[in-house]
């Protein structure tokens, strides 16, 4: 068989397999187009998913006669005026996006510059392209993409239904618009009309606009993130770790105003996080990230969704600790969701109460101090009741109420403790709680003297083969300071001598296999490190305040205290809430009085 040129059809639809995917593929070029070309307002608007028409107008500089003909060339780019790939500043830059746009649909371009007399239009039919003409148009470009993929029945086939195509338009509009707050965008699906106004200067307003595209309760649970190290600059809003998402969807990345989905930065996130999430959850975050253009490649994905940073190690840390410090500064805060949850099950269909006869004793409607010592007006008898204290002694300091957790009241079931605040209660599970501040007290200690080790009797010989034997051998000193010693032992080997000794007996072999797969993963000993913490939690969980433990009112104060002075304290080892508070308006409509 021959050698052969591909036609030039076929080469933009072989071309147009990698850039354009699905109708999204299209609005992602297309919107980022305009935002090259300086657009203020940018409107996306697709009918059936995309399929039958696509629309993108925006208010940019528009093209010349030139370029609006070479535009539809492939590799044809006004993005790259030096020729330098490693100095991209630009969304497109490819120059694919249009031919091959253009190969699978009808595609027409209406532009106009500032002194044009008049706007020019140019068609390309399937791949065969017409010539600029005359036509009515503003400043700017309009881009029509009709019938998606009409003459390849094939790869129409594999679209998923209009509904499916139409949410991930809207999924890469929200994305771009995280983006690009300072843009005006307008998102038309069918007859639903998005609107994402352009943000202001201040922090509130790019606050609002991730409002709209995260919601409204992220925005209120987010707190800011700011942090620059080596000329990288790290910023943005990150939920606090009590409200979190079933998925990554709410993780919305940029890289030097570049939307991506890059795996290291959504790993770093996780690391960030670590152990104040369930391990089911995901937080939710829109971080940007600036740096010089040198100092990261955007050209190693055909959707440019990914890239590759010079100095991984470095954009990891900064998003580790600028995270980390960001949650830290905020300290620990009641679940995000819980004045919503209580109102919800309070607003239940009530239990159904036992029956029983009426009695002056019994009443809830009995006079002022009526059996006050067995407090009958509240259908139980509280395990630990701060009036029993006040009754005792008189005391002349006033509450601790103006403390962000306030003052104990009361434990519940031998479980809860209620607290009273200047603005409503706190609802404190008291194990939860405890377990956080023990677990978080253990992680501090190995930190400051070091990870205890035991010497092996007989010294483990561990096959790994050879890449895995030379990562885990040069970070000999790193896994040291974790209770590891290792070194290696000739090709593809390595000898343990040392272990961790808070592990006692455990699977050498195992252990340093998973160091290994996770040195290859993230070129870091982390694996050995989550399983000293996970250890920590279980010595924790079993070192900590138990259910059905009564506490005196010192001690449920005591505890209150140390939670406000703990910024981990908002959720458990597990990630589950340690409190949730009620404010006093939450409380008022609970009972209708607003």
């Amino acid at each position: 068989m021959s050698v052969r040129l591909l036609p030039e059809t076929l080469s933009n639809r072989i071309a147009a397999g990698e850039v354009v995917e699905r109708p999204a593929s299209v609005v992602k070029e297309l919107v980022e187009n305009a935002i090259d070309a300086g657009a203020g307002h940018v409107e996306i608007v697709a009918r059936d998913g995309g399929t039958s028409l696509i629309r993108i107008t925006d208010d940019g500089h528009g093209m010349n006669a030139g370029d609006l003909t070479l535009c539809v060339e492939r590799h044809a780019t006004s993005k790259l005026p030096d020729d330098d790939l490693l100095a991209v500043r630009h969304l497109g830059f490819r120059g694919e996006a249009l031919p091959s746009i253009g190969s699978v649909a009808r595609l027409t371009i209406t532009t106009r510059t500032a002194d044009a007399p008049h706007a020019l239009a140019l068609t390309v039919d399937h791949g065969r392209r017409g010539d600029p003409r005359p036509a009515a148009g503003p400043r700017g470009t309009r881009v029509d993409v009709e019938d998606l993929f009409a003459a390849l029945p094939a790869r129409r086939k594999f679209l998923k239904t209009n509904r499916t195509e139409a949410q991930a338009i809207a999924e890469t509009v929200r994305r771009l618009a995280a983006a690009r707050p300072d843009i005006d965008m307008t998102l038309v699906l069918d007859d639903t009309t998005l609107r994402f106004e352009r943000a202001g200067g201040s922090g509130e307003g790019v606050r609002d606009r991730l409002a709209v595209i995260l919601g409204r309760d992220f925005a209120e649970a987010a707190v800011p993130v700011s942090a620059l190290r080596e000329g990288v600059s790290l910023s943005g809003l990150a939920a606090l770790p009590t409200y979190t998402r079933a998925n990554a969807a709410h993780q919305l990345l940029t890289v030097n105003g570049r939307p991506v989905r890059d795996r290291q930065l959504i790993g770093a996130i996780r690391a960030a996080y670590g152990d104040l999430l369930p391990r089911d959850r995901q937080p939710a975050v829109a971080l940007s990230i600036e740096l010089d253009p040198q100092e990261v490649d955007v050209n190693v994905h055909p959707a440019k969704a990914e890239v590759r940073f010079r100095d991984p190690g470095l954009v990891r840390g900064l998003v580790i600790s600028g995270l980390r410090a960001a949650l830290a500064d905020a300290g620990p805060q009641p679940l995000a969701t819980g004045a919503a949850r209580a109102s919800t099950a309070f607003r239940a269909p009530p239990p159904a109460w036992p029956q029983r006869p009426w009695s002056a004793a019994t009443s809830p409607s009995a006079p002022p101090g009526f059996q006050e010592p067995a407090q009958s007006g509240f259908g139980f008898a509280p395990s630990a009741d701060m009036r029993a204290a006040v009754a005792a002694e008189e005391v002349s300091a006033p509450e601790p109420s103006g403390l962000p957790l306030g003052a104990a009241k009361a434990q519940l079931h031998d479980t809860y403790i209620v607290s009273q605040t200047e603005d409503g209660l706190i609802l404190v599970d008291m194990h939860a709680a405890h377990e956080r501040l023990v677990y978080e007290k253990l992680k501090r200690e190995r930190a400051a003297s070091g990870v205890a080790r035991q010497a092996l009797l007989v010294p483990e010989v561990i096959d790994l083969g050879l890449e895995d034997a030379e990562r885990v051998a040069a970070a000999e000193r790193e896994l040291a300071a974790l209770g590891l010693v290792v070194e290696g032992f000739g090709p593809g080997a390595v000898l343990v001598r040392e272990t961790p000794a808070a592990l006692g007996t455990t699977d050498v072999t195992a252990m340093v296999r998973d160091v290994a797969d996770a040195l290859a993963e993230t070129g870091s000993a982390g694996a050995l490190e989550d399983r000293l913490d996970r250890l920590a939690a279980t010595v924790a969980c079993h070192h900590s305040i138990r259910a059905g433990r009564r506490l005196k009112p010192d001690e449920m104060n005591a505890l209150l205290r140390a939670i406000e002075a703990e910024p981990a304290a908002g959720t458990c080892n597990h990630g589950r809430p340690t409190f949730v508070a009620l404010s006093r308006a939450d409380l008022e409509r609970l009972f209708a009085r607003r």
